[in-house]
């Protein structure tokens, strides 16, 4: 089992940052596979904002790239988001995610699937207000 705790939401104004924290916990490293970041807002789908490679490759959403940022500490077990810029339309509950495999190819393809995932945070509230 691996359990994934976000943390890091909060209430903002359109132009500020937040950083979200991803932290992995149980019998799995986090080093050994690729974690993403999801988000869902009110009455709209999952829908992917950023994901990194165990392997520290990159991966943005269109509407994120250039002002979302994602690192990893393996050291802590823990994924970062850093948000910048950000605007009402970035107003979800966000969500970390464990890769089911630790292999690249497939999975830097098909990274903004939900399926991809085995394990997922309960997720952290961002309200950006106008």
């Amino acid at each position: 089992q691996v359990q994934l705790e976000e943390s890091g939401g909060g209430l903002v104004q359109a132009g500020d940052s937040l950083r979200l924290s991803c932290a992995a916990s149980g019998r799995t490293f986090i080093a050994s596979r690729h974690i993403a970041w999801f988000r869902q807002a009110p009455g709209k789908e999952r829908e992917p904002v950023s994901a990194i490679s165990r392997n520290y490759h990159t991966y943005y959403a269109d509407s994120v790239r250039g002002r979302f940022s994602i690192s990893r500490d393996n050291a802590k077990n823990t994924v970062y988001l850093q948000m910048n810029g950000l605007r009402p339309e970035d107003t979800a509950i966000y969500y970390c995610a464990h890769s089911a495999v630790s292999g690249g190819g497939d999975w830097a393809r098909n990274w903004a699937r939900t399926s991809e995932y085995d394990y997922w945070g309960q997720g952290t509230q961002v309200t950006v207000s106008s």
